[in-house]
């Protein structure tokens, strides 16, 4: 009996530092995501400012149904990040992403989405050639809006 609780006991304390082993890296992992989101954050922002300053107009931003089934509005205005239409960022500097299960309804009426936290990779994962960087996505919507000196210079 005493070997088998000393047998048991080993088997939960190794459990136990699996655990937190896990933990740790889950933390690590959530560290390193919301830093990345951070500095995407801070590229939208400086982005829009420099937008806004140079006036190059936002558009009407629309959402795209699953498959290519039709479109509805927003109340969003801003610029898309993908030639496809599928991300973009708002004059307010949040990221949307700009596809959706659309209902006869949503064509009509139109949509509301979310803000979310915007990647450093757009399409990351995705098939080969689909992901930019985010840096580049924005080059290609303005061209050399990383040297437009900050504003009050």
């Amino acid at each position: 009996m005493g070997e088998q609780s000393s047998e048991r006991a080993r088997d939960d304390d190794w459990a136990q530092r699996r655990t937190e082993a896990a933990q740790v890296k889950a933390d690590r992992l959530r560290a390193k995501q919301d830093a990345e989101h951070a500095h995407a954050e801070a590229m939208l922002e400086a982005f829009v400012d420099v937008a806004r300053r140079v006036g190059l107009e936002p558009e009407p931003l629309r959402v795209r149904g699953y498959g290519g089934r039709g479109e509805a509005r927003t109340p969003l205005r801003g610029w898309y990040l993908r030639v496809d239409r599928t991300a973009a960022v708002s004059t307010d500097a949040e990221f949307y992403v700009l596809t959706a299960p659309l209902s006869v309804v949503d064509r009509l009426r139109g949509v509301h989405p979310r803000p979310q936290r915007p990647p450093l990779v757009l399409g990351a994962g995705g098939k080969d050639g689909e992901s930019i960087e985010l840096g580049q996505a924005l080059d290609r919507v303005l061209p050399g809006w990383r040297s437009v000196p900050p504003a009050g210079l």
